[in-house]
């Protein structure tokens, strides 16, 4: 088996504790224009771009007006009601330090906003660890389509098979196996894990992957 020489880190759900939030500052968004939808509904959808989330919840596509709207009203919401009590998952900058010291590759590939996502690797406090991202605002489309990690392996300069990605919802999986590359998943986002199948291995948090580390194949 090639080690795996490099990591796709997510951020929301598997650096910061933040899908909650994500979910709620969507439920307002979408309220302010008309679109009443429960928060059991919105939820399970976190880990996916708001150009995906949108079309499915609303029938509204990128491109429109309303869309541009609902998006801004998500970051609005979202930095001014949610952002300052988002905290760092147990052990994530524990667990980002050892993997820089092993000589990993690090890129951010998450399908969030680029410009909350500066906010959250500070809330996460690893922002000083990793300088490479990739964000839904490089790509044409977001999680689960496969593109911000195929962005990511471009970026690092590395074949699929030598690139792991670490996130924490089904459309990490996704967006990473339809780029050829392995999966290991967290609990911590909240996702069962019977939605995380097609994982290789699934751990608790990132302090519970720490302790772990010596089961994966890293080089």
């Amino acid at each position: 088996m090639t080690p795996y020489r490099a990591i796709i880190l997510d951020l929301d759900g598997t650096l910061v504790d933040s899908n909650d939030a994500h979910a709620r500052a969507w439920v307002q968004a979408l309220a302010d224009e008309g679109f009443h939808q429960s928060f059991e509904k919105v939820r399970p959808l976190m880990g996916m771009g708001g150009d995906q989330l949108v079309p499915r919840l609303t029938g509204v596509e990128p491109d429109t007006e309303q869309y541009t709207r609902l998006s801004d009203g998500w970051k609005d919401h979202f930095q001014r009601g949610e952002l300052p009590t988002i905290r760092a998952q147990p052990g994530a900058r524990e667990l980002v330090k050892e993997l820089r010291r092993r000589g990993l590759d690090l890129i951010i590939g998450t399908s969030g906003d680029g410009a909350v996502v500066e906010a959250l690797l500070m809330r996460a406090d690893v922002a000083d660890l990793v300088s490479q991202r990739t964000t839904a605002s490089d790509v044409e489309d977001s999680k689960p389509a496969p593109d911000i990690v195929k962005a990511a392996l471009k970026k690092l300069g590395r074949k699929a098979d030598e690139v792991l990605m670490l996130g924490d919802t089904p459309y990490d999986i996704e967006s990473a196996g339809r780029s050829g590359v392995d999966t290991v998943a967290l609990r911590c986002g909240g996702a069962e894990d019977g939605r995380l199948a097609g994982a290789i291995k699934v751990y608790n948090d990132p302090l519970d992957l720490l302790v772990h580390l010596d089961d994966l194949a890293l080089g």
